[in-house]
C-alpha cells in the first residue's frame, strides 16, 4: 500500500481518539451493576421434568392406557407397539426442548464475540460478555461489534447490518457529536453515528463508546421477544385430542353399560366382562394418535427429499392450511447479491446490461465505478462493479486503465458527503492523476456543482431507475496533476458522468411459486426494510398483487384495531423494523388468518416464531432464524414453499381419509360386538378377533392412506377455513353411512346363517370373513375423495396391495390350519359360505361407490 494512502488500522484510530477509556475498577463496578453482556439464560428443564411434562399430555396417556389394556389381555405385540409410540413421543419432545433453546444460544454466541477495548489507556482483548457500558471498543475490518454504542472516531467505517435489517448493502457510519445525549437510533441506512451488537465491520475502522449491553441492546431486545413468545400447540393436535377424548369417553360408557346389561340379563359376569372388553377394544380410538404421529413423521421424511426440513412435523399440515404467506425480500425473494443492471449517461441515454460487451459510450462510466471501488471488495455493490469489469475483460473490451496505474489516495465517506473518491496515478513524468468518484446522486451533484436544471434532470432519472427497483449511485471524474492532493474531495473539479443502477436479482423460481400460491388461494405479502419504490418494483416482478405500499412510519401511526382491519388488504410493507414484522404477523393472526412467515435474519426470528408456520432459509439464513422456524428451506429456493404447501394439503387430505375410515370401520366391528348382548346371540368377536382386525386396520390407516397421491384439485382450491374441523359434520355423516352400510351387509350374512341354522363356529367364521371383506371395501372407497374406483385402482399403492395380501394369507391360515381355526373359534368355510362372505364385501363396495358418485355431483354435500 502506498504510504500516503488512508489506512484502516484500529490502533491508529485509537491513537487519534486520545481517550484512555474506563479504569479496570470502574469496569468491574459496572459489570456488577449491569450484569454480563449476554442474553439471560433460561433454566433448562431436566430430562425427568421433560418426561413428566409429556406424561401429562392426554394423547400420550391414552397411548399408555391402551398399551396397558393390551398388556393385561396378553396381547404383547399391540402393547409393545403402543408403548413404543409413547416412548417415541417422549424422545421427540426432549429433542424439541433442546432445539427450542438453541435459538437463544445462537443469539448469545452472536451477541458475545471477543472485543478489543481501551482500559486504563491500554489495549485489552477481553470476552465480549465482559464489555460494559462506557467501554471504548476498537473496531476493524472483520470484527463483530460486541455491544451497541456511539461512534466517537471514524475512519471509513462501514458495517453489514443485514442480520438486523435484512438488507445486504453495507452502511457507512459517521462520528457522533460531542456530548450527544440523543436516543439510540434504529438500525438501517447510511449516516448513523451508532453501531449495533452482532453486526460485522466490512470496511474501515473506528472507535465506539458502549451505550447498551446484553438485553438492553438491539439484539438483546430481539432475544427477549423471542424468549417470551410461546409456540402454540398445533390446532391439529388439539383437535385430535378432543376426538380421542370424546371417543374414549363414549367407549368407556357403552362398554360399562354392556357389561351391566349382559350380567343382569344372563347372570354370567365373567362373560359379561369379556364381552365388555371386546366392545371397548372395538371402540378404542388408539388409531387416531398413532395415525397422526405416523402421517406427520412420514410427511417430514418425504419433504426432506425435496430439500425442505420440517423441524416441527405438525407445521407441514399447518402450512397446507395457510391463508397468508409473509415473505422478506432480500435473500428470500431475491438472490442477496447485487448486479449492475443499468448505466445511464449524463445526456440521459441508458443501456441495460445483459452480460455482453458494453457499447463504447458506456465504457467510461463502468470503469469509473470500478476505479472508485476497493481493490478487494467487501461491499456487495463494489463486488458487482468488479464482476462487470471482469465481464468486459472477458469480452475483449479494453478500458483506459493501464497496467502501470497505481492507487495513490482514497477519500472515504464524509459525514456531510456520502461519496467515495479514489485517486489513480496514470503514469508519466507530470504525475497525472485520474480521480474516480461514486456515491449518492445528491452527493455527486454537489461535487460536480450541478445547476438547478441539471439537478432536476438527475432527480428525474434517479426516480425512474428507483421505480424499476434499482439502487442508484452517481459517478463523476476529475483530473489532477502533482502529488499535493486537496484535503477534501470538494477540492477537485469533478465532471458528472452519469448514474449506475444496481439490482438484487429476483430468484428465478419466485414468479412461478407466487403464481401457485395465488392459485391455491394464498395471499402473498412482502415485508421488507427497503424503500417503497424498490419494494413495489420487486413485488411487481414477483407477481405479488400490487396495491397500497405501507411504510414503517405509516404502520407506527396505526393502532392495533386499524392495523388488523387494513392488514387484510395490504400486500407490500416497506421500511419495516423487526418488531413491526412481529406486529404485522400478530395482526394477521388476530384477523383469523393462518400465517406463514419466511425470513433469514436475526431480525426475522421473533416473527418466525410467532407465525403459525415459520419458514427459514437454510443456506443464507442465520442460526437464530433457523432455530426459531418450524420449516427450513435447505436450498433457499422460494419455489420449495409451493412444494411444501402441496405436500401439506396432501397430508391433510389423506389424514381425513384415514380418520373417516377409522370412524366407518369401527361401526360394523362395534355392532357385531354389541349384537350378541342385545339379541342373545353367541359372542361372535372376542378380544383375539378384535386384535386380529386391528392388525389389518392399523397398518391400513398408517401406511395405505399416507401413501395416497394428491387429489386433482389440491392446488386449485382455497385454503380450508381456519376453524374447520378435521372430522367435519359432512365427513362424520359420510363415515357413519359407510359404517352402517358395512354393518347392514355383515348383519345380512349373519341373519342368513341364523336362518340356515348354522352352528356357532360356522357363524363366527363366515361373519368374520365377511367383516374383513367389508373392511377392505371401505379402504378402496376411502382412497380418494374425488376419483372413481377405476381411477383410484390405476394409481399404484404398494402398501394396500401388501396389506390385502397379508389379510388373505391370514384368512387362508384360519381356513386351512385347524389349530388356527380352533384358536379363533371358527370352522373351515364351504364354497357357499365363502361366496356369501365375498358378496358382502362386493355389495358394500358397489353401493358406496355409487353413493360417492352422487356426492361428487354439483350441489351435493
Amino acid at each position: 500500500m502506498p504510504p500516503d494512502q488512508t489506512t484502516a488500522d484500529p490502533a491508529a484510530t485509537a491513537a487519534r481518539a486520545g481517550p484512555a477509556g474506563l479504569s479496570e475498577a470502574e469496569a468491574m463496578l459496572r459489570l456488577a451493576t449491569d450484569g454480563y453482556n449476554e442474553l439471560a439464560r433460561r433454566r433448562r428443564r431436566s430430562l425427568a421434568g421433560v418426561v413428566l411434562g409429556v406424561l401429562r399430555e392426554p394423547m400420550l396417556l391414552l397411548l399408555l392406557i391402551g398399551g396397558g389394556i393390551y398388556l393385561a389381555l396378553g396381547d404383547l405385540g399391540e402393547a409393545l407397539m403402543l408403548l413404543a409410540f409413547a416412548g417415541f413421543s417422549v424422545v421427540v419432545t426432549a429433542v424439541q426442548e433442546s432445539r427450542s433453546e438453541r435459538s437463544l444460544e445462537a443469539l448469545r454466541e452472536m451477541a458475545s464475540p471477543r472485543a478489543l477495548v481501551l482500559r486504563d489507556g491500554a489495549h485489552r482483548r477481553i470476552p465480549g460478555r465482559e464489555v460494559v457500558r462506557g467501554d471504548l471498543v476498537l473496531l476493524g475490518e472483520g470484527d463483530r461489534v460486541p455491544a451497541d454504542g456511539w461512534v466517537v472516531d471514524n475512519d471509513a467505517l462501514a458495517l453489514d447490518e443485514s442480520l438486523l435489517t435484512g438488507e445486504s448493502v453495507a452502511v457507512a457510519k459517521v462520528e457522533a457529536p460531542d456530548g450527544s445525549d440523543l436516543a439510540a437510533p434504529r438500525p438501517g441506512g447510511d449516516g448513523l453515528a451508532y453501531v449495533f451488537s452482532g453486526t460485522l465491520v466490512v470496511r474501515g475502522s473506528g472507535l465506539c463508546r458502549v451505550a447498551a449491553t446484553g438485553e438492553r441492546s438491539e439484539i438483546g431486545r430481539i432475544g427477549q421477544s423471542l424468549a417470551l413468545l410461546e409456540t402454540q400447540s398445533p390446532r391439529l393436535y388439539r383437535e385430535t385430542r378432543r376426538l380421542v377424548a370424546s371417543f374414549a369417553a363414549g367407549a368407556v360408557l357403552i362398554s360399562g353399560l354392556a357389561v351391566l346389561l349382559f350380567g343382569l340379563l344372563r347372570g354370567s359376569w365373567l362373560e359379561a366382562a369379556l364381552a365388555g372388553i371386546a366392545l371397548g377394544m372395538s371402540m378404542m380410538p388408539e388409531e387416531f394418535p398413532v395415525v397422526l404421529v405416523i402421517f406427520l413423521a412420514m410427511g417430514a421424511m418425504r419433504m426432506s427429499r425435496e430439500r425442505v426440513l420440517a423441524r416441527r412435523a405438525a407445521a407441514i399440515e399447518t402450512l397446507g392450511s395457510a391463508t397468508v404467506l409473509c415473505t422478506d425480500k432480500t435473500g428470500t425473494l431475491t438472490e442477496n447479491r447485487m448486479t449492475v443492471a443499468e448505466l445511464r449517461l449524463s445526456d440521459d441515454s441508458a443501456f441495460a446490461t445483459d452480460g455482453t460487451a458494453l457499447p463504447e459510450a458506456f465504457l467510461p462510466i463502468a470503469e469509473l465505478a470500478l476505479l472508485a471501488s476497493a481493490p478487494q471488495p467487501f461491499d456487495p455493490m463494489e463486488i458487482a462493479f468488479h464482476d462487470l469489469g471482469r465481464t468486459q475483460r472477458e469480452a475483449g473490451t479494453a478500458g483506459r486503465r493501464a497496467a502501470d496505474w497505481d492507487l495513490s489516495h482514497q477519500y472515504p465517506l464524509d459525514p456531510g458527503l456520502l461519496a467515495v473518491s479514489h485517486v489513480w496515478r496514470t503514469g508519466g513524468a507530470a504525475e497525472d492523476h485520474l480521480i474516480a468518484s461514486k456515491g449518492a446522486p445528491e452527493a455527486i451533484a454537489e461535487l460536480c456543482g450541478l445547476d438547478a436544471d441539471a439537478r432536476a434532470a438527475m432527480r428525474a432519472a434517479v426516480d425512474a431507475m428507483a421505480g424499476e427497483g434499482l439502487r442508484v449511485l452517481g459517478v463523476a471524474e476529475a483530473r489532477w496533476r502533482g502529488r499535493d492532493f486537496p484535503k477534501s474531495q470538494r477540492g477537485f473539479d469533478f465532471a458528472y458522468r452519469g448514474l449506475v443502477g444496481l439490482r438484487d436479482p429476483l430468484r428465478a423460481s419466485v414468479p412461478e411459486a407466487v403464481r401457485q400460491c395465488r392459485s391455491a388461494g394464498i395471499r402473498v405479502v412482502m415485508i421488507t426494510g427497503d424503500y417503497p419504490e424498490t419494494a413495489r418494483a420487486i413485488a411487481r416482478a414477483a407477481g405479488i398483487v400490487e396495491g397500497e405500499v405501507v411504510t414503517g412510519a405509516m404502520l407506527a401511526a396505526m393502532n392495533d384495531a386499524e392495523l388488523a382491519r387494513r392488514v387484510q388488504h395490504i400486500t407490500v410493507f416497506a421500511r419495516i423494523m423487526s418488531e413491526q414484522k412481529l406486529r404485522i404477523v400478530e395482526a394477521l393472526k388476530s384477523a383469523g388468518e393462518v400465517v406463514g412467515m419466511t425470513g433469514d435474519g436475526v431480525n426475522d426470528a421473533p416473527s418466525l416464531k410467532a407465525a403459525d408456520i415459520g419458514i427459514a432459509m437454510g443456506g443464507r439464513g442465520t442460526d437464530v432464524a433457523r432455530e426459531a422456524a418450524a420449516i427450513v428451506l435447505l436450498d433457499d429456493d422460494f419455489g420449495s414453499i409451493a412444494t411444501a404447501i402441496r405436500m401439506g394439503r396432501r397430508i391433510y387430505d389423506n389424514l381425513r381419509k384415514a380418520m373417516g375410515f377409522i370412524v366407518a370401520v369401527h361401526i360394523p366391528i362395534a355392532g357385531l360386538a354389541l349384537m350378541p348382548l342385545l339379541f342373545g346371540l353367541p359372542i361372535l368377536l372376542g378380544p383375539v378377533h378384535i386384535a386380529l382386525l386391528e392388525m389389518i386396520i392399523d397398518p391400513v390407516c398408517s401406511l395405505v392412506f399416507e401413501a395416497e397421491t394428491d387429489e386433482a384439485d389440491v392446488m386449485r382450491r382455497p385454503p380450508r377455513p381456519p376453524r374447520s374441523l378435521l372430522l367435519s359434520r359432512a365427513l362424520v355423516g359420510w363415515s357413519i353411512a359407510q359404517g352402517l352400510a358395512a354393518l347392514a351387509s355383515v348383519s345380512a350374512v349373519l341373519l342368513w346363517l341364523l336362518a340356515a341354522g348354522a352352528p356357532e363356529a360356522e357363524l363366527r367364521g363366515t361373519t368374520f370373513f365377511a367383516l374383513v371383506g367389508t373392511i377392505l371395501s371401505l379402504v378402496l372407497v376411502n382412497r380418494s375423495f374425488s376419483a372413481s374406483l377405476v381411477t383410484a385402482l390405476r394409481r399404484p399403492n404398494i402398501a394396500f396391495a401388501a396389506i390385502a395380501a397379508l389379510a388373505a394369507a391370514a384368512l387362508a391360515l384360519a381356513e386351512f390350519v385347524p389349530a388356527a381355526a380352533k384358536l379363533l373359534g371358527m370352522t373351515a368355510l364351504g364354497w357357499t359360505d365363502g361366496l356369501v362372505a365375498l358378496g358382502a364385501g362386493a355389495f358394500v363396495l358397489v353401493a358406496l361407490e355409487a353413493a360417492k358418485h352422487f356426492r361428487r355431483r354439483p350441489g351435493t354435500a
